[in-house]
């Protein structure tokens, strides 16, 4: 690790996490992700959907997730009152997949079942 104190033109060869995670965790926790509708700040919102029934994470989500966080940190820091919001569930035809299924083990089905129910 090079002496801060110092000019350096080289960068380490490994990204160190302990080095600068502290300081922008202690910064996001005093500027908690919310957004101010009477703001004067141009608005800036990300809608995002939850994980699905089945629960699984796959790398997809993980990459979209990573991106959409990286977009509204850098929209907030470039003066937008910036909004992730969570959204609707994307996965209906999968979701409706693994509760059928689930159902069918339970010796049931969506049509014994009902609409309301």
């Amino acid at each position: 690790m090079t002496d801060p104190t110092t000019q350096s033109t080289t960068l380490p060869t490994q990204f160190d996490p302990n080095t600068t995670e502290p300081k922008w965790a202690a910064k996001w926790r005093q500027e908690p992700f919310r957004a101010d509708a009477t703001s004067g700040k141009e608005p800036f919102t990300i809608v995002i959907p939850p994980p699905n029934v089945t629960g699984n994470l796959h790398l997809g989500h993980a990459l979209d997730n990573t991106l959409i966080d990286t977009l509204i940190r850098f929209k907030r820091m470039a003066g937008f009152e910036a909004l992730y919001l969570p959204g609707m569930d994307h996965a209906g035809i999968s979701t409706q997949v693994v509760v059928e299924r689930q159902l069918k083990d339970a010796g049931t089905n969506r049509h014994d079942l009902g609409r309301e129910a």
